[in-house]
């Protein structure tokens, strides 16, 4: 029987690279292939050893270096092989990152496969931005979801009235090209315009930056700065401590 290689799923956490876990760097240094998406960021990508083969599988709003499927192929080609494949993603791979998909592919062809958690960016971001998702004075409760949704869904799968009326902390992914859409819904549904929010760009990383307002001006502000993904948008109450919260020195990457 022949034997083939194995899959790590490996999340890298939001950016910083010393938010890596020990085990997704024990991987990436020491496996034959690692196939990478953009979202690591250039300081972890760059950290790939020399040796190792290293396949760029990033997608980009409108532009995908693979296709999912042609992803999905390529991790089981190198995996029968015979070589162990670190699949690597940002933040971690189940939380939006089609890890699941790709480990039901990896388990059809019947490869063995192993998934490495990683710091999610929604905790890991807000936080470097003085954003504490729940604060006992503002927030008991966080909502996670995508802004960035399967464009070839009928509907969109997300219950904006409900979501509206949830009175925790929103923490949205990959919402900034739908971000004008998404704030007018939740306002078309009953949320207060004067709701805070907090967009969070490149998060903990040395260029963060983080631009603050309401829901009724935010998609006027993030037009003005040029916002641009990656960004996390935080939505609720606890946004009114980013001033507080706020101002720390960023790690050192040098």
């Amino acid at each position: 029987m022949t034997q083939y290689g194995k899959v790590y799923l490996v999340g890298s956490g939001p950016g910083d690279p010393e938010l890596m876990t020990l085990k997704a760097r024990r991987l990436i240094d020491t496996v034959d292939v690692v196939v990478y998406d953009q979202l690591p960021g250039k300081v972890i990508i760059d950290s790939i050893p020399a040796g190792t083969e290293k396949i760029d599988a990033g997608k980009h709003s409108g532009d995908h270096t693979l296709r999912q499927d042609e992803i999905n192929a390529l991790i089981i080609e190198k995996a029968k092989e015979g070589k162990s494949v670190v699949r690597l993603k940002g933040g971690d791979p189940y939380m939006f990152g089609r890890g699941g998909e790709e480990a039901q592919e990896l388990i059809n062809a019947g490869i063995e496969f192993e998934v490495v958690p990683g710091i999610t960016s929604a905790i890991a971001v807000p936080a470097y931005a003085g954003i504490p998702i729940t604060h006992r004075d503002h927030a008991s409760m966080v909502t996670f979801v995508t802004g960035h949704e399967d464009p070839t869904k009928d509907e969109s799968a997300l219950d904006w009235e409900t979501l509206a009326r949830f009175e925790g902390t929103l923490v949205i992914f990959m919402g900034v090209k739908m971000l004008g859409r998404n704030v007018g819904e939740l306002i078309k549904h009953g949320k207060d315009p004067k709701t805070p929010v907090a967009l969070v760009e490149r998060g903990t990383r040395p260029d963060q930056r983080v631009t603050v307002g309401t829901l009724e001006n935010i998609a006027i502000l993030a037009k003005e700065r040029g916002v641009k993904a990656p960004a996390i948008t935080v939505i609720g109450d606890v946004v009114k401590l980013q001033e507080e919260l706020g101002e720390q020195i960023l790690p050192d990457f040098e």
